[in-house]
């Protein structure tokens, strides 16, 4: 049986103007490959309620699970849970148990849970709460998307949450042959050996360090003898 896939949607204007360096889609494709979750798909859309809900509809359908970061926030442009409520079809309310868990994390900070803070409990009809242990605010579940914050400090967090949660294939292995040639002296050999292997995923990766060139020849697959059986045979061919 095929592993499930996943699609990431990446929300926030901070990303599309250069304010801000994205580094949760890395860090969830790494955590998914070793779950045996194949990322299939990744878009970026900026703080635009339609765009983001035409993105969801869209990646809800082709993927068995769609991971979103950013907007969850308590500003308002923090707009994700209602884009999410629309796409999803469904009302938005203040869920209690998500009031709850903010009330006692502000009592506790001896700091006001105002109207602004109170936004973040505003949860999609239906949704399942995923965890914050860093700063309370809850992610959540609704349907095949999960959503979660644009810090990566608590994206991880959350992501670590609900990963134990999904089902998942075989984890995907990854070998690496480095050589000291470029890209077009090796291409012609190593798309032979890839139409060989059509079970395994085969990219090359060039590279340039202090004045010398050399490629990177990576291999990918969920079947370790397979992958044994190609890294010896490319071994051979450039070791």
């Amino acid at each position: 049986m095929p592993n499930p896939t996943a699609a990431m949607l990446v929300i926030g204007d901070e990303i599309l103007s250069g304010r801000t360096r994205d580094s949760n889609l890395h860090h969830l494709a790494r955590e998914l490959s070793g779950a045996g979750i194949d990322l299939r798909e990744a878009r970026v859309v900026g703080d635009r309620h339609r765009a983001i809900v035409l993105a969801l509809r869209a990646l809800s359908v082709t993927h068995d699970h769609v991971f979103t970061s950013g907007g969850i926030g308590p500003t308002h442009d923090d707009i994700t849970a209602d884009a999410v409520a629309e796409a999803m079809g469904v009302a938005i309310s203040h869920n209690p148990e998500a009031l709850a868990r903010l009330e006692v994390h502000y009592r506790q900070q001896g700091r006001p849970f105002n109207e602004a803070r109170r936004r973040m409990a505003r949860i999609p009809d239906g949704a399942t709460l995923i965890d914050n242990p860093i700063s309370a605010a809850p992610g959540f579940t609704i349907g095949n998307v999960h959503v979660l914050a644009g810090v990566p400090t608590i994206f991880e967090a959350m992501l670590a949450s609900v990963l134990p949660l999904l089902t998942g294939g075989t984890p995907l292995l990854s070998q690496t042959l480095q050589v000291n040639r470029g890209e077009g002296e090796v291409a012609e050999a190593f798309g032979r050996l890839a139409a060989e292997f059509p079970d395994l995923s085969m990219g090359s990766y060039p590279f340039a360090h202090q004045g010398a060139i050399g490629t990177n020849l990576v291999i990918r697959g969920t079947d370790r003898a397979r992958l044994a059986e190609a890294m010896m045979r490319l071994t051979r061919l450039f070791g």
